[in-house]
């Protein structure tokens, strides 16, 4: 009873905005959701469930194919490739997108990208399976754009250690139910999310669940 208690109160803290609301949406397990978002706007992301692996992307609203999320200049600019709050989401022309203002989970992918069809067939010998890419592709024919626009995206809620000989994988996340991820715009930017239906590795703990999404104005 104590941990339904405790889950039920880190859900309500996380889902309280103080601000003008202008998207909430649950997503479940595969879904996906995308929005132009103006400069000052806020974006908070809540794993509902816990180990639930969320894909992300974000392009510059006035110039996407040129101006989009850039894996190296983030990791470059934060000297870390693992960003913590007050790191910024770098665009290709060096740019920030957006600001990741709070963080309560810590885990934060730039490396692994995101699962595909064609990942997972490889990978795990299964064929035809729902995934990130295929969304982040819908995400984009919304908006006018088309998968060759598809850049490497960063994940939240994900622990993709690198050790030292170099060995990389998914490995359980921490994430428990009410964590979240809140970014501001730092200009007009379109903000695209995959949650991720891997269940064949621990990004999304082998069981994939829904999440909460928040755009808000303070």
């Amino acid at each position: 009873m104590a941990d339904n208690t405790a889950a039920r109160n880190e859900l309500a803290e996380a889902a309280a905005i103080a601000g003008t609301i202008h998207d909430d949406a649950q997503l479940e397990a595969g879904e996906y959701w995308t929005k132009v978002m103006p400069k000052g706007a806020h974006l908070r992301i809540i794993d509902l469930e816990g180990q639930q692996g969320t894909d992300f992307l974000c392009y510059d609203a006035a110039r996407p194919t040129e101006n989009r999320y850039n894996a190296g200049n983030t990791i470059k600019f934060a000297n870390n490739a693992y960003p913590k709050e007050g790191a910024q989401l770098f665009s290709d022309l060096a740019q920030p997108l957006m600001t990741i203002v709070r963080d309560t989970c810590g885990q934060i992918d730039t490396i692994a990208g995101c699962c595909s069809a064609e990942a997972n067939e490889y990978r795990y010998g299964v064929k035809d399976t729902a995934n990130c890419r295929a969304n982040f592709t819908k995400c984009l024919e919304s908006h006018g754009l088309a998968a060759r626009d598809l850049v490497a995206n960063v994940n939240f809620f994900s622990h993709f250690p690198v050790h030292a000989d170099g060995a990389a994988a998914f490995e359980d996340g921490s994430s428990v139910a009410g964590d979240y991820v809140e970014l501001r715009a730092e200009t007009d930017v379109i903000a695209m999310i995959s949650n991720c239906p891997q269940e064949n590795n621990p990004c999304a703990g082998f069981a994939p669940t829904p999440i909460r999404v928040i755009v808000w104005t303070p």
